[in-house]
């Protein structure tokens, strides 16, 4: 489904009503704490006469247990923050986080998600907007213009469109008390393909870490095989025909300000406490 234009948040005894993206970010912050729960709905000036704002697309009303943030609520496919991205438009926004800010510490403190995600990754987003202004582009949805920048040889409308779409799968691919054992379809495949999933870890962090430079290392479906690979810069698995399962970030805003030149280390959290693998498994369909 696509994004709702608003959205009424409900934390404790009051009810906000604001943007939709803004929503989702109130929502995550506030279940720390108690429950809340968020409806999705039409601008007031839609509403027909002699029908009651709140009884506007009740069918969609959700209620969401503590710090348990639905992975459908507002996804149409995938993860939130993938999902947001994909649905958005020129000018495009900031998709919120899939979690609170410190939902990931002490593998990745709050202090580095928050420069990561509102400063780099919003820097991304203000580029791009920038740069496909009064272009062609600005009407493509965003994986169909990093594939058709990426063939025309536009350079920096190709880097900041692959670097919004990589972060906000990047966001995807971690969860908080993630890591363990994939669900069964993907443990399969891992298996078949690795030997076992303490097997297909290693591969992920040598990945990550012998990436020269700034870049990428993913999980990929290459055709019916799951497969590790790693991309330079904004590359992205994307335009090799391949099919992206996970992403860790190894440029180093993802982690200069927790572990400086520990690479290794901060790698080796995000694989074994981290990784998000039921969001690789519904994936793969």
């Amino acid at each position: 489904m696509p994004l709702p234009e608003r959205a009424e948040v409900a934390i404790d005894d009051g009810i906000v009503e604001m943007n939709a993206r803004e929503g989702v970010a109130t929502y995550i912050d506030a279940a720390k704490y108690g429950r809340v729960w968020s409806r999705p709905c039409l601008s007031r000036h839609n509403a027909g006469a002699g029908q009651s704002h709140s009884t506007l697309e009740r069918s969609l009303s959700m209620n969401f247990p503590q710090r348990d943030f639905p992975s459908s609520a507002l996804a149409a496919s995938g993860g939130i923050s993938t999902s947001m991205l994909e649905n958005m438009r020129f000018p495009y926004e900031l998709p919120a986080l899939p979690y609170a800010m410190d939902a990931l510490s002490p593998v990745i403190s709050e202090n580095t998600l928050r420069f990561h995600h509102g400063k780099h990754h919003q820097t991304y987003i203000d580029a791009l907007n920038k740069a496909i202004d009064d272009t062609e582009f600005q009407a493509m949805p965003i994986k169909a213009m990093i594939l058709a920048a990426g063939a025309g040889g536009k350079t920096e409308i190709f880097n900041n469109a692959a670097q919004a779409w990589n972060h906000a799968f990047y966001w995807d691919s971690l969860c908080e008390k993630g890591g363990g054992d994939p669900p069964p379809i993907l443990k399969q495949m891992i298996d078949a393909s690795f030997g076992s999933v303490e097997a297909c870890r290693r591969e992920l962090v040598h990945a990550a870490v012998t990436q020269f430079g700034t870049g990428w290392a993913w999980l990929v479906l290459d055709g019916k095989k799951v497969s590790v690979m790693k991309t330079e810069d904004a590359d992205t698995p994307l335009t090799s025909g391949m099919k992206p399962l996970l992403a860790i970030d190894v440029w180093e805003h993802a982690y200069y300000l927790d572990y400086q030149n520990r690479r290794k280390d901060h790698v080796t959290g995000v694989v074994d406490k981290l990784i998000n693998w039921k969001f690789a498994a519904d994936n793969l369909a």
